[in-house]
């Protein structure tokens, strides 16, 4: 299918729509949330929506460099203060799967497959791929997973202004003029060639992590100096928010009722879990209240660094939080899978 294609296009009318909404409402993350619920509407009326493909792949890769460029040795000094925060990580992804797991499987009466990988906290693309090799249903996983994404990452945002009087509708970055050539060039090469190089190894998150790594790697070399401009982070945003939108496209009352209504108290329990857990490591760190809430919220690990990001939190331990929660849901999650379905 062509890149422009028509479901492509009302897409976009319906993202641009939407980001227009916000940034005339003054709205948080007008250009991550407009989007997103700019398609939803879209979608709950009918229209025909799709994701941009490889391209919108690609615009991620943007915010791997913002993480990556990030990574400096002053952060990788400050690694081992993360430890009593990141040793609750395994802990907080078995409660989240107990809980889960037993709310899609007897409630809503999905199969195993389904409600194991519904209820499993990894990335969204990851877990649809490991429950359709399960013989899960796609559809109703992909739905549960988008709810789950779209709800935390439409009210964290709200919340955080509201407690903390955050201006989360401030440049992420400086301007792409006011930053050298060269090092606009530089990110652009690791973007792509991260983004490639990560995908033919097989690395989950290839369009993020492959790119963080690059990044990174330049970053600590004294290489890269600079944060990715503003503009490529609101590039970001608004294909991650598109991306979320879209995947309601097609969208049943049946679908409405009982796939995203299983999203929607699912994320009343995850809501409930990550309210304890957060509390447990305000007890046990000295980590900030936001980098702390923003860790241990179970929204895309993308969209919760660009809150991160626009927030001007500590990225780096959002990220390692984040990184390590998929890192053990990939790698436990399929031995779990196998040994409670029998």
């Amino acid at each position: 299918m062509t890149l422009l294609s028509a479901a492509r296009i009302r897409s976009l009318v319906a993202a641009a729509l939407g980001a227009g909404a916000f940034l005339a409402l003054g709205l948080p993350l007008p250009l991550l949330l407009g989007p997103m619920l700019g398609c939803l509407v879209f979608a709950l009326g009918r229209a025909s929506l799709q994701g941009m493909g490889l391209f919108g792949t690609f615009m991620r890769s943007f915010l791997g460099i913002a993480i990556g460029s990030a990574i400096t040795p002053a952060m990788v000094a400050e690694l081992p203060l993360y430890g009593p925060s990141l040793v609750l990580i395994p802990g907080f992804v078995l409660v989240i799967g107990l809980a889960g797991y037993p709310l899609f499987r007897r409630i809503y009466r999905h199969d195993h497959a389904t409600a194991f990988y519904a209820a499993m906290p990894g990335g969204l693309q990851d877990m649809l791929i490991f429950g359709e090799e399960a013989g899960g249903n796609v559809r109703a996983m992909s739905l549960i997973h988008a709810t789950r994404v779209l709800v935390i990452v439409i009210v964290a945002p709200f919340v955080l202004t509201l407690l903390y009087g955050l201006d989360l509708t401030a440049p992420p970055g400086a301007p792409a003029a006011t930053l050298p050539p060269g090092q606009i060039a530089l990110m652009l090469a690791a973007a792509l060639g991260g983004w490639q190089v990560a995908r033919r190894l097989g690395m989950f998150g290839a369009s993020i992590l492959g790119p963080m790594i690059a990044a990174a790697a330049l970053s600590l070399s004294g290489i890269l100096t600079h944060r990715p401009p503003a503009e490529f982070i609101w590039l970001a945003q608004f294909f991650i928010g598109l991306d979320v939108g879209a995947k309601y496209t097609g969208i049943t009352g049946r679908e409405l009722r009982r796939d995203v209504g299983a999203g929607l108290l699912f994320c009343v329990v995850l809501t409930v879990i990550s309210l304890v857990f957060i509390w447990l490591v305000q007890q046990l760190s000295s980590a900030g209240e936001i980098e702390v809430i923003l860790a241990f919220l179970p929204g895309g690990q993308a969209e919760m660094v660009i809150v991160a990001l626009v927030a001007g939190a500590d990225v780096a331990l959002v990220v390692a939080h984040h990184l390590l929660r998929i890192l053990v849901v990939i790698l436990l999650a399929p031995v779990f899978a196998r040994w409670l379905g029998r």
